[in-house]
């Protein structure tokens, strides 16, 4: 269990602030795009090379391990083993 200092929300991220997120599927790599008054707009990379964008209100939760941001999921799961295989143009 993370400790609570390590929890923070995401719109005290900056633009170009990289974390991981977990897909339907895996986890992926994401870019704080846009902080607005309302939501957040991340950047994600799909294993095709391609990406797309989400918006996540501002009191989504994220938490690190160790220096790496990552979105707060409801389950634990170790994220290391299931981060999704990009496109080698990544």
């Amino acid at each position: 269990m993370e400790a609570p200092e390590n929890q923070i929300t995401i719109n005290r991220l900056t633009v170009g602030t990289r974390l991981i997120m977990r897909s339907k599927k895996d986890w992926r790599m994401a870019v704080v795009s846009k902080v607005d008054c309302e939501k957040v707009t991340l950047i994600v990379c799909s294993p095709t090379g391609r990406t797309y964008r989400l918006r996540r209100t501002l009191e989504t939760k994220i938490f690190f391990d160790g220096e790496i941001p990552l979105l707060k999921i409801k389950s634990v799961e170790n994220w290391r083993g299931n981060l999704s295989k990009y496109d080698l143009r990544w």
